[in-house]
């Protein structure tokens, strides 16, 4: 049986905003990635989606980002080392604390859009975030682009590693995610999610729009919680996995 992690994108709305469907996706994920109020969310909506999580049995992590809330963090924000550090540590541990308020445990951490992408292409960027992190947490584990650097980063640092790959985004042929920018970056067929997901569970490897061959090995998925349809994608999955026996469960 193989065991495989779904994480997905979660209490990112704010005010009178809503954003994604968290109330619906709960029941079909593993991880919930939980926003710490600088791309999205709010201290209400975070403690609402935390005690979600719980009541689900859904493993926590922490996604802080750039302050960033017009871009929805999907801009890249210069920033000193110092200061983008002490956003990170300020992130994580609010978002430790009310987990732990509420009496779970935060297991892991994932950074959020640009931030994410800038740690994969930047190596000290990703330095400085999992420095941030291990200062608030060592035993936090550290969730990354599968086949980056930031995995070596952060096994020099001492911390554990989780590998991700993404079900409803295209992949560059150097295994990059395409930009949110280029046409057809994001997938919205849950059809075409789902046989991205599974051909790179058992295949370990994806294709790119002009069929270039990209290797991928992961163990977790992300399903975003804004995609409107991450709810079939996430339903296709469960029907895929249980025909070609694969479970779904937490990596930690």
């Amino acid at each position: 049986m193989i065991e495989i992690d779904i994480n997905c994108d979660m209490g990112e709305s704010y005010g009178n905003f809503k954003v994604g469907n968290d109330d619906e996706i709960m029941p079909y994920i593993s991880s919930s990635n939980i926003a710490c109020g600088m791309h999205s969310g709010d201290p209400y909506q975070i403690e609402r989606t935390i005690e979600n999580a719980l009541k689900h049995g859904v493993q926590i992590g922490a996604h802080p980002g750039y302050p960033d809330l017009q871009g929805f963090g999907r801009r890249v924000i210069p920033m000193k080392r110092e200061v983008l550090m002490a956003y990170v540590k300020y992130q994580v541990s609010a978002m430790k604390g009310l987990v732990e308020s509420a009496g779970g445990k935060l297991s892991y951490v994932k950074p959020h859009g640009a931030l994410y992408n800038q740690m994969a292409a930047n190596k000290s960027e990703a330095e400085t975030v999992i420095a941030g992190i291990k200062a608030i947490d060592s035993t936090l584990i550290v969730m990354g682009l599968a086949g980056s650097h930031v995995e070596q980063i952060a096994k020099e640092a001492g911390m554990s590693f989780v590998a991700e790959a993404f079900a409803d985004r295209r992949y560059e042929a150097n295994g990059k995610l395409m930009s949110r920018l280029k046409e057809n970056s994001v997938i919205n067929s849950a059809e075409d999610a789902v046989r991205q997901v599974v051909s790179i569970i058992l295949n370990q490897y994806t294709e790119t729009l002009d069929g270039n061959r990209v290797d991928i090995k992961a163990q977790s998925f992300c399903i975003h919680g804004d995609n409107p349809a991450a709810i079939d994608i996430l339903k296709g999955l469960d029907t895929a996995f249980e025909e070609n026996g694969i479970t779904r469960k937490a990596f930690s």
